[in-house]
């Protein structure tokens, strides 16, 4: 007898093939039968009308803190997430020396804006050193998915090199030899691969680059060679000139040209896949095409090269009661310790706004590395910020800018951005800064379409109160296969693949990603016509009453993980099967 049948479904299986009407048969944690099930079971689940696909596989998250005190794993797990991946970007919590909590916390906060508070009060330091330690720590915990990490340049420089690491000093011999030998290690012990940070913008909270963002080619091929030890795992990447050459003062230190050899030379040399993060940006529109056309050619020449692409623009949202434009300002600093209804109201006040829009920003005491001292330091493209709703289709006109609507209104856009954050507390905005240079996602759905590349930059868990593209598993399913109306829509079954099986290859994870006999039943039963994103929520869940963005997501009927059932009608069951997967 079987535990459960999934009856009568759309199955969409993660292999792009077209869905069929078909049973699904779970036993224990594996799906034992996909097709017509004439075989008894526990419990039967009328699927019909309804579509199945296997559970999400998100490549690109920073849950590295969340974990270790949290098990219900929002958002990630109520958009039908079923594995994800964590430590991106460099960064993350082991190796850590004996109280030394402190450096990575504040490389953390500085790089994904996590608060530094909950990190500190969240996490329970002292339970590890070595990375396999943090895994072994990991491994007794349970939850909602499944977790898996990639081991952190940042950490392991900083643990080798100390203040000369994050400095960013070069490393001598003696320095390679040790970070090689972690990364082993770590790889040995589970880790699903190897992540760096190359970009300027990367900052801990007092300003200083990522430990590793300019190391040398010795060092960078020193961690290839320890892939190439263990022969296992994925070299994650955001390169230099991500976004772009740069800003006087802040010039990145290799072109993204230069920075694609380098991959493809890691990638050769450790015989690994890699992946890297590659958007549109508005300095180089038409640039990325120009990168997969060298990675195309690396991969041809021995390289296991995979872009990593986004499925909407990046967008900062503004919000009054997080951040936006103003925070720094005198008159604003003066009201924040106000309750949000009272501080509103004063908001309103013709004389505080007219403070507000004509002061300049006080600088005391705002730590170089944080995103109000970042967006304090940058010129707002009006032309590039639109009113945020809920289910904002993210394919704004131009017309539908706060430059266009303060043109037609006769007044300035600062005036009008400002009457609409303090007007309720639920308004909000949003100014993208990639993948929307031609106020269009044409170029999106080209990357989309590209067989190089791969689907991911959610960044679920980081930016919790700037970001919220943790909710992209859901948005790429409705948005491109079904609402999206200024262009070329994606087949469903494309999307369920690249969100699914693809994913779990890049990364090896060979037992799940597909529906079929013998694989992990982690699966998505989903009311596909009314699939949908709810309403953008500031909540203050976090530990030492940190807030984060939530969007909720409405149509998952219901989602298994190892075979038992996390979410029903868009709720949580409670039940925590997810656990560590180890490469």
């Amino acid at each position: 007898m079987l535990d459960t049948i999934i009856k009568d479904g759309e199955v969409y299986d993660g292999s792009g093939a077209a869905s069929r009407r078909c049973d699904v048969g779970i036993k224990n944690d594996r799906i034992v039968a996909v097709g017509d099930i004439t075989e008894s079971a526990n419990q039967v689940i009328d699927a019909e009308g309804a579509i199945v696909t296997p559970a999400w596989v998100d490549i690109h998250t920073h849950y590295d803190g969340q974990v270790t005190w949290d098990s219900a794993m929002d958002p990630s797990a109520s958009h039908g997430v079923g594995t994800v991946v964590m430590g991106n970007c460099g960064v993350g919590f082991a190796p850590v020396a004996p109280n030394g909590e402190q450096d990575l916390i504040d490389l953390m906060e500085g790089v994904e804006d996590i608060p530094g508070t909950a990190l500190h009060e969240g996490m329970p330091w002292g339970a590890w050193e070595s990375y396999p330690e943090y895994l072994n720590f990991l491994a007794e915990r349970n939850y909602a998915l499944n977790i898996s990490s990639l081991c952190p340049h940042g950490a392991v420089r900083n643990y080798v090199m100390g203040e000369r690491g994050r400095a960013n000093e070069a490393a001598t011999e003696d320095d390679l030899a040790a970070m090689s030998h972690l990364v082993e290690e770590a790889l040995n012990a589970g880790a699903v691969g190897f992540s760096t940070s190359r970009i300027l913008g990367h900052r801990s909270i007092h300003g200083e680059p990522v430990p590793g963002t300019f190391a040398n080619d010795a060092e960078v091929m020193s961690i290839a060679h320890a892939m190439r030890r263990a022969d296992r795992g994925v070299f994650q990447i955001i390169p230099s000139s991500t976004l772009g050459p740069g800003r006087p003062g802040m010039n990145e230190h290799a072109s993204l040209a230069d920075e694609i050899k380098l991959i493809a030379n890691v990638s050769r040399t450790s015989g690994r896949p890699a992946t890297f993060t590659l958007f549109q940006i508005d300095d180089w529109a038409h640039h990325w095409r120009e990168a997969l056309d060298q990675v195309k050619a690396a991969n041809v020449d021995g390289a296991q090269i995979y872009p990593q692409v986004g499925s909407r623009p990046t967008g900062l949202v503004f919000c009054i009661d997080t951040y936006h434009p103003w925070m720094l300002k005198p008159t604003f600093k003066r009201l924040k310790n106000l309750s949000p209804t009272e501080r509103r109201r004063r908001l309103q006040e013709p004389a505080i706004k007219a403070a507000l829009l004509n002061e300049t920003s006080d600088l005391n005491n705002v730590q170089l590395g944080s995103m109000a001292f970042a967006l304090s330091q940058v010129e707002l493209n009006f032309a590039n910020i639109f009113a945020l709703h809920g289910r904002s289709s993210y394919e704004p006109t131009r017309d539908e800018s706060f430059a266009a609507m303060a043109a037609r209104r006769n007044v300035t856009p600062a005036e009008l951005l400002y009457d609409h954050l303090t007007a309720t507390p639920a308004n909000m905005s949003i100014t993208f800064f990639t993948n929307y240079s031609e106020y269009h996602l044409d170029a999106v759905h080209e990357m989309q379409l590209d067989p190089c590349t791969v689907t991911g930059l959610s960044d679920a868990g980081a930016h919790v109160s700037l970001i919220f593209d943790a909710v992209n598993p859901t948005y790429q399913l409705t948005y491109w296969s079904r609402d999206r109306l200024r262009g070329d829509r994606l087949p469903l079954s494309h999307v369920i693949h690249r969100a699914t099986q693809r994913n779990a290859r890049l990364f090896g994870f060979a037992d799940r990603g597909l529906l079929a006999p013998g694989m992990k039943a982690d699966i998505n039963l989903i009311d596909y016509d009314r699939l949908s994103l709810g309403e953008l929520n500031l909540c203050r869940d976090l530990p030492a009453g940190g807030t984060r963005l939530l969007q909720n997501a409405i149509g998952y009927v219901g989602t298994w993980i190892d075979g038992v059932r996390t979410r029903r009608d868009d709720a949580d069951t409670g039940a925590r099967p997810g656990r560590l997967l180890r490469s």
